[in-house]
C-alpha cells in the first residue's frame, strides 16, 4: 500500500428482493404494482424522477398523446383541458406528485455502472455502492442515445451537428439554415419549429408514418383507443421486430391542435427532399425515394382510415359522426433535389432526427442477440429474475407511451411475483446479512 494512503472502507452490498433502475413513468408504475403485491423493493434512479422528461427534451415538446390518455396506475389526469397536451412541465410535475405518492423507496442521484450474476440473483454497482436482488426491472427508457449514421463524421467541420436529444431551441443554433434529417415525430415537430422561427428548412424524408391529428370530428388517439389498435399484443403479430422499428407517427400536440404532415411543411416553405444518402465532401447527396416513402405512407393511411370506418361502421358509431373524409394525397416538389453543396452557405446545421436506442451498456450479462439487441419476450429478458420496461411495443403497441405503463406493469409483476413464489425464490433478500 502508499504511504499516506489507506483503502476506502469496506461497504457490504445492501440487498433486497427487487431492485427496479429508472424513475420514469414505467419505473414507478412497476413500482405501485411491486407494493400493491407488497413485495420488498427499492427504485434506483440516475439523477431526478423524471430525469430524461427534464433534461433531455427541447424545450416546447408537448406530449402527442391527449392529456385524457396522461394515467399511471391509481392516478390520472384531474385537469381542466382533457383533450389539450401536457409540455414538460406539467408532465414533470404529474411525474413528481405520482412519486410523492407511491410507498417505494427511491434513491435519485444513484447512477448505475455495472449488472451482474450472482449466486443469489444479481450484484448491482453504483456509484454509491452495490446492491443485490433477486429479480431486476430495467426501466431505463427507449430513447436514451440518438441514432446517428456514421457520415455524420464527414461533414465539414463548419458545420453544426447536433442530435434531437442535443437540440433546446432555435435560438442555441447557430444563424442561417437547417437540414432536419428523419421525418418521423421528433422530425416534423423540429422542422416546423425552426421554419416558424424565420429560418429556412430543409427535411430530408425516409420512411414515415403519416396520421391526421384529427379524424371525423375526433382525435387519432380516441380512434386507435376505441378501435383496439393500441392494445394489440405482441404475440399477436407476425413479425414483432418489424412493429418495432415502425416510425413514430407525424403527429403533434399543441394548443391548437393541427396536422403536422409533409404537406403542412411544405406550405410553410420547408423543403422536401429524399432520405440523406451520403456527404462527399462538402455536398450532399439525398435518395430518390421521396416519392416512393410519400405514396406508401399514403397508402397505409388509406388502409388505416378504411378501418377505422368499417369498426365505427360495426359498432354503432358511423351516423354519430361527420362523414368520411381523406386527406390529399402528399405534394411533392416537381423535381427532387438530388444533392446540396454546403459550401455555398445555406446550410449551417445539420440535426439529426433519426432515431434512438437503449443504453444497457452497464449490463455484464449475455442476454444480448447478435445484433447487439436484448433478447425477451413481452419483457421477459432471457435470464432467470430479469425484466424490462418501457421498450416499443414490448407488449402492447401502446407500451412505451405513459398510458401503456400501467397494464405492462401489472402483467411483469404477476411473472415476477410468480417467479419469486418457485421453490428457492421467495426468500426476501433484504433479511440477510448484506455480505458481497
Amino acid at each position: 500500500m502508499i504511504a499516506g494512503r489507506s483503502r476506502p472502507p469496506h461497504r457490504p452490498a445492501r440487498a433486497v428482493t427487487v431492485l427496479v433502475i429508472g424513475a420514469g413513468h414505467a419505473g414507478l408504475a412497476m413500482g405501485h404494482h411491486l407494493a400493491r403485491r407488497g413485495i420488498d423493493h427499492v427504485i434506483l434512479e440516475r439523477g431526478e424522477v423524471a430525469h430524461a422528461w427534464r433534461h433531455q427534451r427541447w424545450d416546447s415538446l408537448h406530449l402527442l398523446t391527449p392529456n385524457w390518455q396522461c394515467r399511471l396506475p391509481g392516478q390520472g389526469y384531474a385537469g381542466p383541458d382533457p383533450d389539450g397536451f401536457m409540455g414538460m412541465p406539467a408532465l414533470i410535475a404529474f411525474l413528481d406528485d405520482y412519486a410523492g405518492r407511491l410507498a417505494s423507496p427511491i434513491h435519485t442521484d444513484t447512477r448505475v455502472t455495472a449488472v451482474q450474476a450472482a449466486d443469489d440473483g444479481y450484484r448491482v454497482e453504483t456509484d454509491r455502492g452495490a446492491w443485490r436482488c433477486r429479480a431486476l426491472v430495467m426501466a431505463t427508457g427507449a430513447c436514451q442515445v440518438p441514432v446517428v449514421p456514421a457520415l455524420a463524421e464527414a461533414l465539414p467541420p463548419w458545420i453544426e451537428s447536433l442530435s434531437a436529444l442535443a437540440y433546446r431551441r432555435p435560438e442555441r443554433l447557430p444563424p442561417g439554415g437547417v437540414l432536419v434529417v428523419g421525418a418521423s415525430a421528433s422530425g416534423v415537430q423540429l422542422a416546423d419549429e425552426l421554419r416558424r422561427s424565420g429560418r429556412p428548412v430543409t427535411l430530408a424524408v425516409g420512411e414515415h408514418l403519416r396520421l391526421p391529428r384529427h379524424y371525423r370530428g375526433r382525435d387519432i388517439e380516441w380512434w386507435l383507443d376505441a378501435a383496439g389498435l393500441l392494445d394489440q399484443r405482441f404475440d399477436e403479430v407476425e413479425d414483432i421486430q418489424r412493429a418495432r422499428r415502425t416510425p413514430s407517427p407525424q403527429l403533434v400536440g399543441s394548443p391548437a391542435p393541427r396536422d403536422l404532415d409533409l404537406n403542412a411543411l411544405s406550405e410553410r416553405g420547408v423543403r422536401l427532399v429524399g432520405r440523406l444518402a451520403g456527404v462527399a465532401g462538402s455536398r450532399l447527396q439525398f435518395a430518390g425515394s421521396l416519392a416512393m416513402h410519400a405514396a406508401s405512407a399514403d397508402l397505409k393511411l388509406g388502409r388505416l382510415l378504411d378501418n377505422l370506418d368499417a369498426w365505427a361502421l360495426a359498432h354503432g358509431w358511423h351516423d354519430a359522426l361527420p362523414a368520411p373524409e381523406r386527406p390529399a394525397p402528399t405534394r411533392l416538389p416537381a423535381r427532387p433535389c438530388l444533392g446540396l453543396d454546403l459550401a455555398g452557405g445555406e446550410i449551417k446545421t445539420v440535426l439529426w432526427a433519426t432515431g434512438f436506442r437503449p443504453d444497457f451498456s452497464w449490463l455484464r450479462l449475455p442476454v444480448f442477440d447478435a445484433r447487439g439487441r436484448l433478447k425477451h419476450r413481452g419483457g421477459v429478458v432471457a435470464a432467470p429474475g430479469l425484466y424490462v420496461l418501457g421498450l416499443p411495443f414490448l407488449r402492447r403497441r401502446k407500451s412505451a407511451s405513459l398510458y401503456g405503463a400501467d397494464d405492462d406493469a401489472r402483467e411483469l409483476s404477476d411473472h415476477l411475483a410468480a417467479w419469486l413464489a418457485r421453490p428457492g425464490h421467495g426468500v426476501a433478500l433484504a433479511t440477510a446479512t448484506g455480505h458481497t
